[in-house]
């Protein structure tokens, strides 16, 4: 059985294509944006997983509906005290420990 060709590429040449070389000005940027977005999506994720809608979450931080839907858009980052208090109205709680 004759399967598809499979064809491969270097992934580290893409990116650098893209973004820059590592450790450059552009790629550092690239790469913020890239965890800006993560955030923001693990944010709406679990939002949805609490089974509140934007506007409810927003009700429990003290926000408006809208600076939810920037957040989880990624076009705002909350502030570290905001984050806490999002996550904490999802009933959810932050741990930070060392890299294994």
């Amino acid at each position: 059985m004759k399967g598809k060709k499979i064809e491969l590429y270097d992934i580290s040449a893409e990116l650098e294509k893209e973004f820059g070389e590592p450790g450059s000005p552009e790629r550092r940027q690239a790469e913020q944006e890239a965890w800006e977005d993560y955030n923001a999506q693990i944010l709406m994720d679990a939002r949805k997983s609490a089974r509140l809608t934007q506007e409810q979450l927003a009700e429990r931080v003290g926000v408006d509906k809208g600076y939810i839907s920037r957040v989880e858009r990624g076009l705002i980052v909350p502030t570290i005290g905001t984050f806490y208090k999002i996550v904490a109205a999802m009933g959810l709680s932050v741990e930070l420990r060392p890299h294994a």
